[in-house]
């Protein structure tokens, strides 16, 4: 069954600091609604409190996640140590979206460092449930660092271009809900 944190402490703010990678799922209310997983990795995941998290939303191919989360809120955070001693931390809540260009985007922006072009939006997660579990299942990795793509393609782009490929190809989920 795996531990029950009332909040995030300190051990396990300095645990998740360390993980260079995350995941994030959501759903639609339609049950026949996709459900969505993405990798989180670039970028760190916050904690901006006892019981709340953020992280940077990149600008990609798809708007699932924020489409979901604007729409009912419903979010889990999944990391897990793929070097070291074992573990798999879920973070269970309702999520925000703060899109860029917003007061508080600039405000909260500021704890990514340097961002770049292509930053859509930050997720805000007040969390209902935080668990810990063995995470004996989870293969060791070796960290050999981060892919330049995204950036490069923003870049290649310019803030223009990426502001039209938002527009265009992040108006919508795939099932139709709203997006940015």
């Amino acid at each position: 069954m795996g531990k029950l944190h009332p909040s995030i402490e300190t051990e396990l703010r300095e645990w998740i600091r360390a993980q260079r990678m995350f995941f994030v799922a959501t759903a639609p209310l339609a049950g026949s609604g996709h459900v969505n997983c993405s990798p989180k990795g670039g970028d760190p995941l916050l904690v901006l409190g006892p019981r709340t998290v953020a992280y940077l939303d990149r600008t990609g191919s798809g708007i699932e996640t924020v489409a979901h989360v604007q729409e009912n809120g419903r979010i889990v955070l999944m990391l897990c140590a793929f070097e070291g001693p074992p573990r798999i931390v879920r973070l269970h809540g309702r999520g925000r979206v703060v899109v860029a260009g917003a007061a508080e985007f600039a405000a909260l922006v500021r704890g990514f460092g340097e961002v770049g072009l292509g930053a859509r939006a930050i997720v805000v997660v007040e969390l209902d449930r935080i668990s810990d579990s063995c995470g004996f299942g989870v293969p060791l990795y070796r960290y050999e660092g981060e892919r330049e793509t995204l950036g490069k393609w923003a870049e290649k782009k310019g803030a223009e271009g990426v502001a039209a490929y938002v527009r265009e190809k992040n108006a919508q989920s795939i099932d139709g809900l709203p997006g940015l």
